[in-house]
């Protein structure tokens, strides 16, 4: 079996002489969290019977020539690029934002047959937070709505008390997301970005602990693998803006176990969100913040591998591509003489390889 690993950032979707250096410095921290996804795949991958996996890097990344790679031909552009890779493996494991409908383009560049990952039925609908709560909150699940500006005016509804989050419906990792403790200036915000045809969502601000559970789906159903603790900073105002930056600082997988009463009611959780949501497949991540008086609010969902998956394999004593695979009805068995326990040692061998320059 040939496959193939495409991230997002570091396969080459964001060039430097494109997106310019500030932009470029902006994205930093998602190209390191990008190579961590990537690398930790990868390295599951090379320890699979039967498996061939190279993976896409860009002009910005020196990679040993012993691992197997590819890259983007002068001129061809991204989906060229991921649409000729495909079709040279028998299967590709795509990990990348779902902004603007990039996951919904790499699904048509790589095609259905080679698809490693959710529908993109799944995907549409997980892409927008607006789309994603409403079928939740359809289904009795708790969620944190998206909201019309009038809702939050004083006097009308019920959420004019507390904080509000101003955001990207499609938004990823924290970028452009902003907390308000003015409801007019939250209001103000949403207007902005809608005024500049920004697909943009306003929700009440949900406190308490931020948690993400990792999950494995299949046409059955779905398995909590991991219950992870996510460190969010929100950070002081930007200079003339109003609203603090909210901001993902990282991810502390399985901290909290599944056989606890907590667990047990995340776990139920997360069945009832993949059976709302139809399609989901493989590895998917969903954000969740514990409210002390509520309980689990689903904040959005990840069709897709997020950066929890990175640790994951070694922390459990199996190797997760493995269920990854078998979700999509392919039969895979780790090398007898490397336990999925090496999956750091692996991991680790790997990133050394690459360097960004």
């Amino acid at each position: 079996m040939k496959l193939w690993v495409y991230e997002y950032l570091t396969g080459g979707g964001i060039d430097a002489q494109l997106a310019g250096s500030s932009s470029l410095a902006d994205l930093s921290a998602l190209v390191v969290e990008g190579r961590v996804m990537r690398d930790a795949i990868v390295g599951d991958l090379r320890q699979l019977d039967g498996v061939q996996v190279s993976f896409a890097s860009s002009r910005f990344e020196q990679v040993a020539q012993d691992v197997p790679h590819g890259r983007a031909k002068p001129g061809e552009s991204m989906l060229e690029f991921v649409s000729r890779a495909s079709r040279e493996h028998d299967f590709a494991w795509i990990v990348a934002p779902e902004c603007d409908g990039l996951m919904l383009d790499l699904a048509d560049a790589v095609g259905p047959a080679r698809w490693i990952g959710c529908t993109k039925e799944a995907i549409a609908l997980a892409s927008s937070k607006r789309a994603t709560a409403a079928r939740l909150a359809a289904r009795g699940i708790d969620v944190t709505p998206a909201l019309e500006p009038a809702q939050i005016e004083p006097g009308n509804g019920t959420h004019t008390q507390g904080r509000w989050v101003v955001k990207p419906d499609d938004g990823a990792g924290g970028l452009d997301t902003f907390v308000f403790d003015d409801a007019g200036a939250a209001r103000a915000e949403y207007a902005a970005r809608c005024s500049a045809q920004r697909e943009t969502v306003l929700q009440a601000w949900v406190e308490g602990e931020p948690l993400s559970l990792s999950l494995i789906c299949n046409d059955a159903g779905a398995t909590l693998v991991s219950i992870n603790r996510q460190r969010i900073e929100v950070a002081a105002p930007a200079t003339g803006h109003a609203g603090r930056v909210v901001g993902f600082e990282g991810v502390d997988i399985d901290r909290i176990a599944r056989d606890s009463a907590q667990g047990r009611t995340l776990d139920a959780l997360a069945r009832q969100v993949a059976a709302s949501l139809p399609g989901l497949r493989g590895f998917v991540g969903i954000d969740v913040v514990w409210n002390p008086e509520r309980g689990p609010v689903v904040i959005e969902v990840n069709p897709r591998a997020t950066v929890a998956y990175a640790g994951l394999s070694a922390r459990l004593g199996r190797n997760l591509a493995v269920d990854v695979l078998a979700a999509h009805g392919l039969q895979v068995s780790p090398r007898a003489h490397e336990a999925a326990s090496d999956g750091g040692s692996a991991h680790a061998r790997l990133s050394a390889c690459g360097t960004a320059s």
